[in-house]
C-alpha cells in the first residue's frame, strides 16, 4: 500500500513574478505606447478607436455601394522571416505581410479598409518590433488602408533566440456587382501577366536550403548574377498590386485575377478558371528575373518544380477579353510595370489538368 504523500513544504525563497517567467508587463506598455505613434502614419479615414482599447472600431461608408460585401484575408510571410533574422534587418518584413493579405482580396476587386497584425515573440525586442510595426506601417500606406490593430505577445519557451512569428488579416469592402469571380471568363480570354519583384513570400524553405545548405553562403555574401547580396535579395519586399488592380478596374474589363503564390501558376491560376476551361501559357513569354535561374540551376531543380514553387516573375494573372489584352498591357507599361502577355484560355482537355504550357 502506497504512503500519503506528504503536503509540499513551504518555499523560503521569493514569491515569484510574471517577469520572472520571462514575461515583462511593464516593457509591453512602453511598447504600445511608441508603437500607437508610429501607426497614425497609417492612412486613418474610418478609424474611430485604433492601438490601445480592447478592440478597433472603424466605420463603414457604403454610400457608393448599392449591396456591399466584405471580403477577407489572414496570411503570414512563413520562413522569410528567418532572412530578417539572419540579417538583423526587420523594418520590410512588415510590407510582406501587407501584401500578401491585401493582394489576395485585391484579385477579387475589394479595396482594403483595415489590417490587424499578429507579432509574437519568445522575448520582445522593442527595437525589432518597432521596425516590423513600422513595416507593417509602410505596407498599408501603400495599399491604402487602416491598421487598426494588433497583438503583440511575449511567449517565452516558444521561439529560439531572436526569433519570431507575424500573421496579418485585412477586411476589405466590394460592391456584390463588382465582385471578380470569373464567373465570365471564356474560350480565348487573354492572360495578362504583371511582373512581381522576386521570391515574394513564397519558397524560402527551398530557397533557404539552395542558399545557406548547399552553396553554404552567407547573407552578407554578393552573388555576381544578382547584382547584391543574396540576403538583399532574398529580402526584397512584396509587391503590391491593390491599387494597381484598382485603376484596371475603373478603365478595362477584367474577368478573373490570380495572385500567384505558394504553388505558382499551376496552382493558382485555376482557382478562378471555370472547369470547362485551362490556361495555355506561352513559354517564353516573360522576363524571369534572375533570381530564379539562379536557384534552379544550383538547386538542379526541374522546371515542372520551378512552376509549382514559385511565381518565376508573375505575381498577378489578369484574365481578360481578347479586346481588352493589348490596351490593358500599354496602361501597365506606362505606370511602370513590368507587364507580359502570357497565354490564353482555351477549352479544357478530358484528361489535362487546367494549366498546359505551348
Amino acid at each position: 500500500m502506497s504512503k500519503p504523500m506528504n503536503p509540499a513544504k513551504p518555499s523560503t525563497k521569493e514569491s515569484l513574478t510574471y517577469q520572472d517567467a520571462g514575461v515583462d508587463i511593464a516593457k509591453a506598455k512602453r511598447f504600445i505606447k511608441k508603437i500607437q505613434k508610429i501607426t497614425k502614419e497609417a492612412p486613418r479615414s474610418g478609424v474611430i478607436a485604433g492601438i490601445g482599447g480592447f478592440s478597433g472600431l472603424y466605420s463603414l461608408d457604403v454610400s457608393n455601394h448599392e449591396k456591399p460585401v466584405l471580403v477577407t484575408s489572414t496570411d503570414g510571410v512563413g520562413t522569410k522571416i528567418k532572412i530578417a533574422c539572419m540579417m538583423d534587418k526587420h523594418d520590410t518584413i512588415g510590407i510582406d505581410l501587407v501584401a500578401m493579405c491585401v493582394n489576395d482580396i485585391a484579385v477579387q476587386g475589394a479595396k482594403p479598409l483595415f489590417f490587424l497584425d499578429y507579432l509574437s515573440m519568445g522575448t520582445l525586442v522593442s527595437s525589432r518590433a518597432e521596425a516590423i510595426v513600422q513595416g507593417i506601417v509602410e505596407g498599408c500606406k501603400e495599399a491604402k488602408c487602416a491598421l487598426i490593430g494588433g497583438e503583440t505577445a511575449e511567449m517565452p519557451g516558444m521561439y529560439s533566440k531572436g526569433e519570431y512569428d507575424l500573421a496579418g488579416f485585412v477586411v476589405g469592402l466590394v460592391d456584390n456587382s463588382k465582385i471578380v469571380d470569373g464567373s465570365e471568363i471564356a474560350v480565348g480570354h487573354k492572360l495578362v501577366g504583371i511582373g512581381s519583384s522576386g521570391l515574394h513570400s513564397n519558397g524560402y524553405s527551398l530557397a533557404r536550403k539552395i542558399c545557406f545548405e548547399r552553396l553554404k553562403l552567407k547573407v552578407d555574401d554578393t552573388v555576381d548574377v544578382l547584382g547584391r547580396t543574396i540576403g538583399e535579395e532574398l529580402l526584397e519586399p512584396t509587391k503590391i498590386y491593390s491599387e494597381i488592380v484598382r485603376r484596371l478596374l475603373r478603365d478595362f474589363q477584367i474577368h478573373g485575377i490570380a495572385h500567384i503564390t505558394g504553388g505558382g501558376i499551376v496552382e493558382n491560376l485555376p482557382r478562378v478558371l471555370p472547369s470547362s476551361c485551362m490556361g495555355l501559357i506561352q513559354k517564353g513569354s516573360w522576363e524571369i528575373p534572375p533570381i530564379f535561374t539562379f536557384l534552379q540551376e544550383a538547386g538542379k531543380i526541374s522546371k515542372r518544380e520551378m512552376v509549382r514553387t514559385f511565381n518565376n516573375g508573375i505575381g498577378i494573372i489578369l484574365v481578360v477579353p481578347e479586346r481588352e489584352a493589348e490596351g490593358i498591357a500599354e496602361f501597365l507599361t506606362a505606370m511602370g510595370e513590368k507587364t507580359y502577355i502570357i497565354g490564353s484560355v482555351v477549352e479544357k482537355e478530358a484528361v489535362s489538368n487546367q494549366i498546359a504550357w505551348a
